[in-house]
């Protein structure tokens, strides 16, 4: 039988193949034969199908737009494409692969964190990969990849804010600071510390609310539905 890709998510490997028959199939990366053309949406296939699972897939051609797409994607792998899902920017990931990078990120953070000078480095080239995957995952969700600016402004704000905060009530209240007033103190800290437990909420906030919420069904601006639906 033959039919059309409907989408192909590269990431973790699965697709969708609308057939000649008026049926959708289900395929994954190993369903695939070698020596085809480019796998990608649009491409026309040849197809063996196996209830609602397409099998012994041939690409038979493929539009100029699956050409450049491949082009910019040159490392593909079974399972995951590293690569595109920790650096790119471009696309869609569906919630489990972000958790998972984000995960991966966490853990690397932790370890660089033990490490003197080389890991405030290390946290700072983190910032890339953290960023790609929150605008794929906006992307998903048929949101701008800008909204991801959001929790970043308000920690960058709100810390400025801070240190403000600390300076006036250092200076109005010297006195008793240099007394060691508890009250002055903490008249000089509790709000400093308030602030910074709202951005934490903001931050936390915004990780559960692009982590948690599902795809947008079908293709969007971005690309096609990583999961196939």
């Amino acid at each position: 039988m033959r039919g059309e890709i409907l989408s192909f998510d590269d990431v973790s490997g699965t697709g969708l193949i609308s057939g000649d028959d008026g049926a959708r199939y289900s395929f994954d990366r190993s369903s695939i034969q070698s020596g085809g053309g480019v796998v990608r949406a649009g491409a026309r296939v040849d197809f063996v199908a196996e209830g609602d699972q397409a099998a012994q897939i041939v690409v038979i051609t493929a539009t100029a737009a699956a050409h450049s797409a491949l082009d910019s994607l040159d490392t593909q792998v079974t399972g995951f494409d590293w690569k595109t899902l920790l650096f790119s920017f471009e696309g869609r990931i569906r919630r489990s692969h972000f958790w998972i990078g984000w995960l991966i990120l966490l853990g690397v953070s932790v370890v660089a964190g033990w490490i003197p000078v080389l890991g405030a480095l290390i946290s700072l080239l983190l910032i890339w990969p953290n960023l790609a995957i929150s605008v794929k995952r906006l992307h998903d969700m048929g949101q701008t990849g800008w909204l991801v600016v959001v929790p970043w402004v308000v920690s960058i704000v709100g810390m400025f804010v801070g240190f403000g905060m600390i300076g006036m009530s250092a200076v109005m209240n010297a006195a008793a600071l240099e007394n060691e007033d508890p009250a002055a103190i903490l008249a000089l800290i509790g709000p400093a510390f308030g602030l910074l437990a709202l951005i934490l909420l903001v931050g936390l906030g915004f990780l559960l609310w692009i982590g948690l919420t599902d795809s947008q069904k079908g293709d969007n601006r971005f690309g096609p539905n990583p999961k196939g639906e």
